[in-house]
């Protein structure tokens, strides 16, 4: 398949000459972004058989490295994450470029079939930060480490505690 340029800027953002062998979380996200390649060929066999490998690495990779990408979900380039373990995404989720997500994140609805989050460009979720429900978390903001997001974040904002409450803005800093 031709040269990928959001796994590219991934590869990028963790800024390891062999990350495969130094971060486990660099695993599911090659998975995710192999996904998002298969999705992008022409309907037939290899189609189905490549999608099949998919889902069987999908799986493996899921329970080795506790981290859930599914392709489904739209994430752009630059994905980060550190401290790979207890990461989910739900399908449905939009990330924006360049984000960061640390371990324990929880990316989703807060009720079956609910709407879920939008994040914007270069977002950084600390460590067992949920963000859940139909909201947006605009460009540059920062959610602190444990904290329940449910409701939007404006850009350049910082969001800390259970639940969260906007503590700076880009213009305080």
């Amino acid at each position: 398949m031709a040269r990928d340029p959001d796994w590219s800027a991934d590869l990028q953002r963790y800024g390891i000459p062999r990350p495969f062998l130094q971060e486990q979380s660099i695993w599911a996200v090659w998975t995710y972004r192999f996904g998002r390649r298969i999705d992008q060929r022409p309907e037939g066999l290899i189609k189905r058989l490549l999608t099949t490998g998919y889902w069987l690495l999908f799986r493996a990779v899921e329970t080795t490295v506790g981290v859930s990408l599914p392709k489904s979900a739209r994430i752009g380039p630059g994905l980060r994450i550190w401290h790979f373990g207890g990461i989910f995404i739900h399908p449905e989720t939009v990330i924006g470029s360049n984000c960061t997500l640390r371990q324990g994140v929880t990316i989703g609805n807060r009720r079956e079939g609910g709407p879920v989050p939008v994040l914007g460009d270069d977002v950084e979720l600390g460590a067992y930060a949920q963000v859940l429900g139909g909201i947006r978390i605009g460009n540059g903001c920062k959610i602190g480490a444990m904290a329940v997001v449910l409701c939007d974040v404006p850009d350049g904002a910082t969001a800390v505690g259970a639940p969260a409450r906007i503590t700076l803005s880009a213009c305080a800093r």
